[in-house]
């Protein structure tokens, strides 16, 4: 765990809100998150989590209210997004390779498309994040040839090339077979200890547990509580959260 107290605000979310029609997805959400802070976000299903997750790099525009990253302001403006998008990575349940792309050519695409690094040199940090993830072997096979949990690691690889301030994970093992959780959660894990600012959307409370420097709960729309995970598992304030933990407690 790297966070501390004094570390610099690099996300400022203010009174965030957001509608999907009649259905009120966040209410007035407001949190901040540090430099190397490992949060994790957890709750029901349909509660917010992930809808603000993906607010954080405007694959989801919010309604009102204010998101800073890195004291740039997340609006319409182009060239803001631009800029939040070159340091804000995502790794999403689905995976989202290309297809018909090699596991190397996956990683390379972005830092050579958007950091123009040269084609040798894309390559050349490719295969050591592939190295990084047990995956090296397989840099020159296609998507399909891989199972959930090494495609997910790629898509962690691919994240990582491009060098980001933020990593955000939207439930990134929730899609893989029980067998296939492991091998990416030991990822998270490593990466969690190098000072890289992760926002992890998981049902994976050992995780949440051992891993996450904070707890955020949230529940119909709202943050129900924002704690330490030691305070949250053992000792938390709302009824909401204490039925959660019960009804999950097999998980940890």
């Amino acid at each position: 765990m790297n966070a501390t107290s004094t570390a610099r605000p690099i996300i400022v979310a203010t009174d965030v809100d957001k509608h999907f029609g009649a259905f009120h997805a966040l209410k007035k959400v407001s949190a901040t998150f540090r430099e190397g802070e490992v949060t994790a976000i957890i709750g029901p299903s349909g509660s917010g989590k992930s809808t603000f997750l993906r607010t954080l790099n405007r694959l989801e525009a919010h309604d009102a209210g204010r998101i800073v990253i890195d004291g740039i302001d997340l609006n319409d403006d182009l060239k803001n997004l631009d800029a939040i998008r070159r340091e804000v990575g995502m790794v999403f349940q689905s995976f989202n390779l290309f297809s018909h792309l090699s596991i190397l050519k996956n990683i390379t695409l972005a830092p050579m498309r958007v950091r123009k690094m040269s084609a040798a040199d894309a390559e050349a940090k490719a295969l050591a994040l592939l190295d990084r993830v047990g995956l090296k072997a397989h840099a020159h096979k296609y998507p399909v040839q891989l199972s959930g949990g090494q495609q997910q690691r790629v898509a962690i690889a691919r994240a990582l090339a491009m060098d980001p301030k933020v990593l955000l994970f939207d439930e990134p093992t929730s899609a893989l077979d029980p067998e296939m959780v492991n091998e990416v959660l030991a990822v998270m894990r490593e990466l969690a200890h190098t000072g890289i600012t992760m926002l992890v959307v998981t049902h994976e409370m050992g995780f949440a547990r051992e891993v996450a420097d904070r707890v955020i709960f949230f529940d119909h729309g709202t943050i129900l509580e924002d704690s330490t995970p030691a305070d949250f598992f053992n000792n938390p304030q709302h009824d909401r959260a204490k039925t959660f933990l019960t009804q999950v407690r097999h998980g940890f």
